[in-house]
C-alpha cells in the first residue's frame, strides 16, 4: 500500500536539493526505502552494516556540503547511526536521518525490533521530528509536509547538522504487484538568508578595540578549503600584520602560515617571546594540544568569528563573540591592522628552523611509522582529499606541517569508529584520489566500510599496522602501567592480506625502507582495484623514533 505523504516527503527531498540516500535493509523502513529507491531524481546505495552507512553519508555530506538522506528499519538499527550523528553535529555535516519505527502504542509491548526511538539522538541532532503515524485529517498531511520541510531546512541552516525523522509506520508495508508511486510537486518552504556584513557602527567599534593589541594570533580551526580565505589570510600573514598559525586539519596552511608549531610551542624557553595580546580564532577544532595548553596557560583576549550559533571557549579566554562570515571579517583586518613585523618575525624564525631541518632529522632516523608517513605524503598526488584515522595518524601528519592535499579527519568526537567509511563516503563523490592513513585499530575496527557492491577504484590506503594502538606508550599514565600491552595498547595479530582478498584489493606489505619506495612508485597509479599499502613496524620502535626526532629537533631552538 502506497502511503502518500512518505511519498510526498521524497518529492519535498528531491525539490530541496537532495539527490543521495544511503539506505540499510530491513522491513520496517519498507516503505521509505521503496520511496527513494523509486524517484529518479535520488541516487539511492544500499549498506547492509548501520553504522558504516551513516559514516558514509556523513563522508558524502562533508564533501557535497547538502545534506545526505539516511534509513534504517526500527530498534538498534536505529542506534547504530549514533557515532556517525554525533560527529556529524560536532563536524557541522547535514544529514537527514529516517528512521522507521513502531506505532507508539507498541512500544514497551514486547514486539519485535521495538525501543524507544523518538529523540534516541538526544542532544546530538539539531532537532529531532516525530512524523504522523495516520493520515486520516487533511492536517494530519499538511503536518507531515511541514515537518519534513522544517527538517530539511533545519539541517542546512548555520552551523549544519544532522536532524533526525523518526516516522511510525502500520503493516502493510509492501505496495501491491503494479502499483504505481505518484511523486508530486510539494509546497516547499523556502529560506533566503544573505550574507552577513560588517556594518559602518560595528567597523567603527571594531577598529577602536584593536588599538588596544599589537601581538595578534590568528588561529584558524577545522574547515574545508576555501580559495578565498587562503587568499586573505596569506595577505595577512606576509605583510606582517598577524601570526596565523595552522593545525593540518584548517586546511589553510601556505608558506606564509605557521605549520610547525607542535615541535616548538611546548618549549618554556621560547612562550614568553610568542604570547599574543589577542587570539582571533573561527571554523572548529584544533589538533595541538601543545598550543592550547600555550595559549590556555597565557591568557589573552579572544574574539571568535562565525555567522551564528553557540560559541566554545577552547581557550579559557574567549571575550568576544562576533557573528560576522570570517571572510568578511579578514578582509576588515587586513584593511585595518598595522604591521607588526617583530611579532612575526619571532613565530616565523623557530618554524622556519624546524622546517628546515625536520626532513633531515627524520632522513637520519630509524624506518618506523614516522618516516613512511613522510615518505607516502612526498609522493602523495596534490589533487588528492587525505583521510586521516584519529590518535597517531591525524597527529604524524600534523607534525609533518604544509600540506597541499584537502585533510579530512573525525575531528567532531576525535573516535576511531568511521574514518574508513567516511573516506568510503567520500570516495563516492569524486573521482579524485582518495587517500586513507590509519594505524591497525581504527582499520580493521572499521573493516566493514568496504562491506557492500560500489565501486571504489580512486581508493588508496595506507595501513601503518604496528599490531598495537602505539599512542598509549606516548602517554605518560599508561606508559608506566604494567598492564600497557594487553590492556592498553590491545595487541593484535590481524594482517591486511585477508580483507584485500575478500574485497577484491591490490594488496602490498612492506617492513623496510627500501620496500616501500619500490611500493610507492605505483602505488598511486591508476588501477580498476582499490589498494591497500601495508606498513608493518613495531610500537616501541616508533615510540623511540618520534621520541628521538622530538629530542633533535628540540635541540635546534
Amino acid at each position: 500500500m502506497v502511503i502518500q505523504p512518505i511519498l510526498d516527503l521524497v518529492s519535498l527531498c528531491a525539490q530541496k536539493g537532495i539527490k543521495n540516500a544511503i539506505l540499510s535493509p530491513g522491513s520496517r523502513c519498507a516503505p521509505i526505502t521503496l520511496a527513494f529507491a523509486r524517484h529518479p531524481e535520488i541516487h539511492c546505495r544500499t549498506i547492509s552494516d548501520e553504522r558504516t552507512a551513516a559514516f558514509i553519508a556523513l563522508g558524502m555530506a562533508q564533501q557535497l556540503e547538502q545534506p545526505v538522506v539516511l534509513v534504517c528499519t526500527s530498534g538498534s538499527a536505529a542506534y547504530n547511526y549514533a557515532p556517525a550523528v554525533a560527529e556529524a553535529y560536532f563536524q557541522q555535516i547535514p544529514l537527514l536521518v529516517i528512521t522507521a519505527d513502531r506505532p507508539a502504542e507498541w512500544i514497551d509491548q514486547w514486539d519485535g525490533q521495538t525501543i524507544r526511538q523518538p529523540q534516541i539522538y538526544g542532544k546530538h541532532v539539531k532537532r529531532s521530528f516525530d512524523f504522523p503515524d495516520e493520515f486520516s485529517h487533511v492536517d494530519k498531511v499538511w503536518h507531515a509536509q511541514r515537518i519534513v520541510n522544517e527538517a530539511i531546512n533545519l539541517a542546512n541552516q548555520y552551523p549544519p547538522g544532522p536532524v533526525h525523522l523518526n516516522i511510525p509506520l502500520r503493516e502493510p508495508f509492501y505496495p501491491e504487484v503494479g502499483e504505481q508511486f505518484e511523486f508530486k510537486p510539494v509546497k516547499n518552504i523556502e529560506v533566503l538568508a544573505s550574507e552577513t556584513y560588517i556594518s559602518p557602527i560595528l567597523e567603527t567599534q571594531l577598529r577602536d578595540k584593536l588599538k588596544v593589541y599589537q601581538n595578534i594570533l590568528i588561529v584558524p580551526g577545522q574547515q574545508r578549503p576555501d580559495s578565498e580565505l587562503q587568499a586573505t589570510i596569506n595577505i595577512l600573514a606576509s605583510d606582517g600584520k598577524a601570526v596565523v598559525v595552522t593545525d593540518t586539519i584548517s586546511n589553510l596552511q601556505s608558506a606564509h602560515t605557521i605549520s610547525f608549531h607542535d615541535h616548538f610551542i611546548g618549549n618554556a624557553s621560547v612562550q614568553q617571546q610568542l604570547k599574543p595580546d589577542l587570539i582571533i580564532s573561527f571554523g572548529k577544532s584544533i589538533i595541538s594540544k601543545s598550543l592550547k595548553l600555550f595559549l590556555r596557560n597565557n591568557p589573552a583576549a579572544h574574539w571568535h568569528v562565525q555567522i551564528a550559533g553557540y560559541s566554545p571557549d577552547t581557550y579559557q579566554s574567549l571575550t568576544t563573540i562576533i557573528n560576522i562570515d570570517p571572510k568578511n571579517f579578514l578582509r576588515f583586518l587586513n584593511q585595518n591592522l598595522a604591521k607588526n613585523q617583530d611579532y612575526v618575525n619571532r613565530w616565523k624564525t623557530l618554524n622556519d628552523l624546524v622546517k628546515k631541518n625536520l626532513l633531515e632529522t627524520l632522513r637520519a632516523a630509524e624506518f618506523g611509522e614516522y618516516k613512511a608517513i613522510s615518505k607516502v605524503l612526498t609522493v602523495t598526488p596534490d589533487h588528492a582529499k587525505i583521510h586521516l584515522a584519529n590518535s597517531m595518524s591525524v597527529r604524524y601528519v600534523n607534525f609533518l606541517g604544509l600540506r597541499n592535499q584537502e585533510i579530512i579527519c573525525n575531528r567532531g568526537t576525535s573516535g576511531i569508529d568511521g574514518s574508513n567509511s567516511t573516506a568510503v563516503g567520500c570516495s563516492f563523490t569524486t573521482k579524485d584520489p582518495i587517500v586513507i592513513l590509519t594505524g591497525d585499530l581504527a582499520f580493521f575496527y572499521d573493516r566493514n566500510a568496504f562491506w557492500h557492491n560500489y565501486p571504489m577504484n580512486n581508493l588508496r590506503i595506507v595501513l601503518l599496522n604496528n599490531h598495537a594502538g602505539g599512542i598509549f606508550r606516548l602517554i605518560d599514565g599508561p606508559a608506566r602501567q604494567p598492564e600497557l600491552e594487553e590492556f592498553f595498547e590491545t595487541n593484535q595479530s590481524l594482517s591486511a592480506k585477508n580483507l584485500a582478498a575478500e574485497f577484491n584489493m591490490e594488496y602490498h606489505l612492506v617492513e623496510k625502507e627500501d620496500e616501500l619506495n619500490i611500493a610507492l612508485n605505483h602505488f598511486f597509479g591508476a588501477s580498476p582495484f582499490p589498494k591497500i599499502l601495508e606498513i608493518k613496524t613495531e610500537s616501541p620502535k616508533n615510540a623511540e623514533i618520534l621520541k628521538w626526532v622530538k629530542s633533535q629537533v628540540q635541540n635546534l631552538l
